[in-house]
């Protein structure tokens, strides 16, 4: 799941990159409303979390322009503003979900969850090849009936792979799938936890290396 932080207060920002990425989200950030629209136009992703008062571009238009993207992205609005009448008016813009600050962390990352799940043409629920079986919501994953223990990582990059299957997906995909934009493209972060994740799936072998190329289930 690729998530957007836009949000003005660096400190918060800082806090809701690190604690959806070790959730497993790939998290990028945008400090004001026109640094968010750039990024919006170059990269893919299934929720945005949003601030209302920004700077360069408001969040309320912001979300209006969000909203009327044909590559629809969940929006959740994560501000200050949290009296009754700024919450009908945030769902009126168009925003999917509501939440204010301060909030409880725990329920941000349900709400995320949730709000990529209602995502127009949403892949499904439940992800199976080759024996395994995956579940990200209940953050679960088997293989012929055996539940595999993974680390919060491990269980991100075999999501991607299987969503992939049967394609190949490059160290760059996963890179920016699992990781974020500021992942560093020499680094062998991939190649490491492929490793890791190899052992922990046992044999026979399931995850195919093409070199030059990629990875894939199968």
């Amino acid at each position: 799941m690729r998530v957007l932080v836009v949000e003005d207060a660096r400190a918060l920002a800082a806090v809701l990159v690190e604690g959806l990425g070790d959730q497993g989200m790939a998290v990028d950030v945008a400090y004001d409303g026109l640094e968010a629209a750039a990024k919006l136009d170059l990269n893919t992703y299934d929720v945005v979390v949003l601030d209302r008062d920004l700077p360069g571009i408001h969040g309320d238009t912001l979300c209006q322009m969000i909203t009327e993207r044909d590559d629809r992205v969940m929006v959740l609005m994560l501000t200050a503003a949290g009296a009754p009448g700024d919450r009908v008016s945030g769902l009126t813009l168009g925003a999917d979900d509501y939440l204010a600050k301060p909030f409880h962390f725990p329920e941000l990352v349900l709400r995320i969850r949730s709000l990529a799940r209602r995502r127009p043409a949403a892949r499904a629920r439940v992800l199976r090849a080759a024996g395994l079986e995956l579940d990200p919501l209940r953050r679960t994953a088997t293989r012929d009936g055996n539940r595999l223990d993974l680390s919060v990582k491990e269980f991100a990059l075999l999501e991607a792979l299987l969503r992939a299957t049967p394609a190949f997906l490059s160290t760059e995909d996963l890179l920016e799938q699992v990781w974020d934009e500021h992942a560093d493209p020499f680094t062998n972060t991939v190649t490491v936890t492929i490793g890791r994740l190899r052992r922990k799936l046992g044999d026979p072998p399931i995850i195919t290396t093409m070199p030059g190329v990629g990875y894939r289930i199968g």
